[in-house]
């Protein structure tokens, strides 16, 4: 590592604060073929990639999406800005999330607000929620800079030469445990809420066509 510990977290840091989300305003106003889309999400998507050959969302895993009631189907394969705004959705919580709890979150979200004529949309949720990116970063470059000086005090006996590996890997375990416990609360809010909310739904289903069924 050519730069400091501390220049290197601040290089870091720096880099964090320029990852920007797709603005609801700059999504395409019309629908997109799929190609369209990919090249879209690539653009616009880039400073979020680890490796440069990375691909943001392939045709490939787009098609599953539908295939598995993740995305409604395209509409005579051309894709509104409200399959962006979920696509989006999906890219950032693929990254943490099963298939099945990006589901459960997703699903009662597009029946409810997807071409929804109730003064709330889809556009209106991405906004306002991203809206909070800010505010966030902020509190996520305090939280990595506490973190930072405290991985600094830790193996304060090692030899000198071990110390920077060994620093960094106490920073590592500590995002890593904050990681593992707000995925665990994430999990326990879906399965309070939206699996209830689903299993609802499903009982009530199964009322209505029984007695459809007795009426019959």
């Amino acid at each position: 590592m050519d730069l400091s510990k501390d220049d290197y977290i601040n290089h870091l840091i720096d880099e964090i604060k320029k990852i920007d989300y797709i603005k609801a305003e700059d999504i395409p106003n019309i629908e997109l073929y799929m190609d369209q889309v990919t090249t879209y999400m690539d653009k616009h998507l880039k400073s979020n990639i680890r490796d440069k050959d990375d691909k943001m969302l392939t045709k490939t895993m787009i098609n599953n999406y539908t295939k598995n009631d993740l995305l409604p189907p395209p509409n005579k394969k051309k894709y509104s800005k409200e399959h962006m705004i979920l696509l989006i959705f999906i890219y950032y919580f693929k990254n943490i999330l099963s298939i099945t709890d990006i589901q459960n979150i997703l699903n009662p979200l597009t029946e409810a607000y997807y071409q929804s004529d109730k003064g709330i949309d889809l556009e209106n949720i991405y906004t306002e929620v991203f809206g909070l990116e800010k505010e966030h970063i902020d509190l996520l470059v305090k939280d990595v800079l506490k973190k930072h000086t405290r991985s600094k005090s830790t193996f304060e006996e090692a030899p000198e030469e071990d110390k920077d590996f060994l620093t960094t890997f106490s920073m590592i375990c500590m995002l890593s445990f904050d990681v593992y416990m707000k995925k665990a609360i994430i999990e326990r809010l879906i399965d309070s809420t939206f699996v209830k909310h689903n299993e609802q739904k499903h009982k009530k289903k199964k009322e209505a066509e029984k007695a459809s069924s007795k009426e019959e």
